[in-house]
């Protein structure tokens, strides 16, 4: 009987526990209990596995369907390098983790290669847009595109590339890449844009 009592004493403290965990805790286990997409599949490996490259990443996640026609004019004048899968070029999106700014493994080639670009075309501009999924305020989500952003500043500026070329902005949670609830949205949502700048 008394075991009875600590048993239940320790279950009744573990759900006050549980009730008091904050609402990023709660989200995540409902995340862990959703079904996962294929394509969330995909990504979240690709997070989580450096040997999978950014670019398998992007070429199955985010396909040239989801590109605006002003997105595909644009790269169209920059070259073919841009629009060859092949090429890491191609790829201007650079996704992050949950709550993170810090670039992943699997994205390092395609910053790499975009700082190359940018160095061998000195007139050539981007901006660097950071952008979060809808998860947090949107004061802590505007700083969060802002820190992503940085992070793909600063790792090309390390590689070279003049600060005169590199703009940076945040949009938070305002323009998701995918619209819809749940962490194979999201995770498409955590993300900085290179964009090109044609003149």
């Amino acid at each position: 009987m008394k075991i009875n009592k600590i048993a239940l004493t320790f279950l009744a403290s573990t759900v006050i526990l549980t009730g008091c965990t904050s609402t990023e805790e709660k989200d995540a286990s409902l995340l862990d209990a959703d079904l996962k997409t294929e394509k969330e599949v995909l990504v979240t490996s690709a997070l989580n596995d450096a040997s999978i490259s950014g670019e398998q990443v992007l070429t199955q996640g985010l396909t040239a369907d989801e590109l605006s026609a002003s997105d595909e004019n644009i790269l169209s004048q920059l070259g073919s390098e841009f629009s060859d899968p092949a090429n890491p070029l191609s790829n201007q999106t650079i996704l992050f983790k949950h709550d993170s700014s810090q670039i992943e493994q699997a994205f390092v080639s395609i910053v790499a290669a975009h700082a190359q670009y940018l160095l061998s075309h000195p007139q050539q501009r981007v901006m660097l847009e950071g952008h979060t999924d809808e998860q947090g305020s949107r004061e802590y989500n505007i700083a969060l595109g802002e820190q992503r952003a940085k992070s793909v500043y600063r790792m090309m500026k390390v590689q070279g590339v003049s600060s005169q070329q590199l703009e940076v902005v945040s949009l938070g949670e305002e323009k998701p890449a995918s619209e819809g609830m749940g962490e194979s949205f999201w995770t498409l949502n955590r993300r900085v844009e290179i964009v090109y700048q044609v003149k």
